[in-house]
């Protein structure tokens, strides 16, 4: 049988400073392309992509962290992708654990692995994550495993590994082009009877890695609050939203 090909997608925004460290902790043989895609940098992030060999494709205009995955995922699917692995270059997951998430894939075992961030709480914590975004992270995890009918250790992370029978089952084209897109994607997923699995992962939070405020960290939650809801809506029968539907379906 041939070897799986995969690819891993990067949506960039002023990583420069970070690209480089997380490019080198993806262990040597184990992906077969990345791809990045910035989203209209203000620094060199492009340039030091195309320096550091990668697959570098630029947006004409931002489009928002779901819109930047959405590039993502259907560069990866023209270029045959097998597996899709999301590492964010901004250094704040491992990228060691991309061969990890891929054999889970590969071996036929998850359809999407997450990372998972809350392994205990003074890991989370010592990592310099906020306590206000590890309340509102349990909190919601625990909801949505509840709503939903899974087990994940965490629902926020922005570490994530797909098949491409998973990118060509979700709609994810439908989905947001703000961050609620991952959420929307879990939901997706779960409706849609993918096999959700995940990886210990440390927490990173400093400086130069990415972090939404306090204020859009409350407009996440109830924008994933709100499609938790429109799915209950529809295995209740009341409603039917192409969200939920799976791409062969339409």
């Amino acid at each position: 049988m041939a070897k799986p090909k995969v690819i891993v997608v990067m949506p960039a925004y002023n990583a420069e400073k970070t690209l480089e460290r997380t490019i080198k902790d993806i262990p040597p043989g184990s992906v077969d392309e990345v791809i990045l895609v910035d989203d209209c940098s203000k620094d060199g992030t492009a340039a030091l992509a195309r320096k550091l060999g990668l697959t570098v494709i630029s947006h004409e205009a931002n489009k928002g962290y779901g819109g930047n995955q959405k590039t993502c995922y259907a560069e990866a699917l023209k270029r045959g992708a097998d597996v899709v692995v999301m590492v964010h270059p901004d250094y704040q997951y491992d990228a060691r654990l991309v061969p990890i998430m891929s054999d889970l894939i590969t071996h036929d075992i998850c359809d999407m692995v997450c990372g998972n961030r809350i392994r205990t709480r003074w890991e989370a914590l010592d990592g310099g994550m906020p306590v206000y975004k590890y309340l509102f992270n349990r909190l919601l995890t625990m909801f949505e495993n509840s709503v939903m009918g899974q087990n994940l250790g965490e629902w926020h992370s922005g570490l994530r590994a797909y098949s491409r029978k998973c990118l060509e089952t979700v709609p994810w084209e439908k989905n947001s082009d703000d961050f609620v897109f991952d959420q929307q994607f879990l939901i997706q997923a779960a409706m849609l009877k993918q096999r959700l699995g995940d990886v210990p992962v440390a927490a990173r939070y400093f400086a130069e890695a990415s972090s939404i405020n306090f204020r859009r960290s409350c407009v996440y939650g109830l924008s994933a609050l709100y499609y938790l809801g429109l799915s209950v809506v529809q295995r209740l029968g009341l409603a039917s939203f192409d969200l939920f539907e799976p791409k062969q379906a339409r």
